[in-house]
């Protein structure tokens, strides 16, 4: 009788594409900035073998897992309001501090919120 397991061949090469899949994960998690680059990654192979009473078959069960890094912790902060009915409202600060006007991405002047109070552009037409 062969003894021998060939991950390679176990259960018709899935074993072999799980870890594929897996480690492709890891590589992902490795290459995303938004990770920390030196905290370790794993890859948790796991088989459990169940006996039958006979103890002359085994089921085998597979488990490929991986270990990633989840993406640091980002901040911003949120002004706190109320609408016209008393409701609590919450909008991001965009310019840095509340009440302060800034130069948005397009070049034209917007609020706390972000929301344009001047557009330059729709002045030069």
């Amino acid at each position: 009788m062969k003894t021998k397991i060939n991950l390679q061949d176990l259960a018709g090469g899935s074993v072999s594409e799980r870890i594929d899949i897996e480690l492709q994960k890891v590589w992902e998690n490795i290459a995303d900035p938004n990770t920390d680059a030196k905290k370790a990654r794993k890859l948790q192979i796991v088989l459990t073998f169940k006996a039958d009473e006979e103890r002359d078959i085994a089921n085998l069960s597979i488990q490929v897992k991986p270990t990633l890094i989840p993406a640091k912790q980002t901040e911003t902060k949120i002004l706190l309001d109320y609408d016209e009915n008393g409701k609590a409202t919450g909008a991001e600060l965009k310019s840095g501090q509340k009440g302060q006007c800034y130069i948005d991405q397009d070049g034209d002047v917007a609020d706390d919120k972000g929301e344009k109070v001047i557009n330059l552009k729709a002045n030069q037409k």
